[in-house]
């Protein structure tokens, strides 16, 4: 399976920077990222959410699975992610986008096309710090399915902790 990160705005050369590439240096799965310029649109947000949905949407493999990270989404446990990316590889999906968008969130053009709609919580986290989360979570998932023991190493506290393990 192959991962795409689609998202708005641009990684800085900076400690976030860093830790995704770790994290993504350890994936199994080839992970590519595509960033979309942020350009603000002088007609407002709605002008804005619907450039940045013509720009993600376009970046989605055809026959992909995508999944959008929106604070209107649902809270999944790790495994839970997990076997979602486990049965859509055992059904052959090759491609799974996943979409962050925006300071101003997704158009309901991103959300319609999504076959998930996730959140890290209903606390608001920086962009470029999701994309860490998420490539952490990635590679949990990895972990998750081939029962390495990392997403219960020492730093493990029991279920639902959401801890820096």
């Amino acid at each position: 399976m192959r991962v795409h990160i689609v998202a708005v705005g641009r990684m800085r050369r900076d400690g976030l920077q860093r830790a995704f590439e770790d994290y993504r240096g350890r994936s199994k799965w080839p992970v590519l990222v595509r960033e979309i310029n942020e350009r603000r649109s002088p007609a407002g947000d709605a002008a804005q959410r619907h450039w940045e949905a013509d720009q993600l949407l376009a970046a989605v493999p055809d026959g992909a699975s995508v999944v959008v990270l929106d604070e209107t989404g649902r809270d999944l446990a790790s495994p839970d992610l997990a076997s979602m990316l486990g049965a859509w590889r055992d059904d052959g999906i090759r491609d799974t986008a996943f979409l962050i968008g925006g300071a101003d969130g997704h158009d309901e053009r991103v959300r319609s096309r999504a076959d998930a709609v996730i959140r890290f919580g209903r606390l608001t986290w920086p962009h470029l710090m999701i994309r860490v989360m998420l490539m952490e979570q990635i590679y949990r998932a990895q972990t998750i399915l081939a029962g390495h023991p990392y997403h219960r190493g020492p730093g493990h506290h029991g279920p639902g902790h959401q801890g820096g393990d």
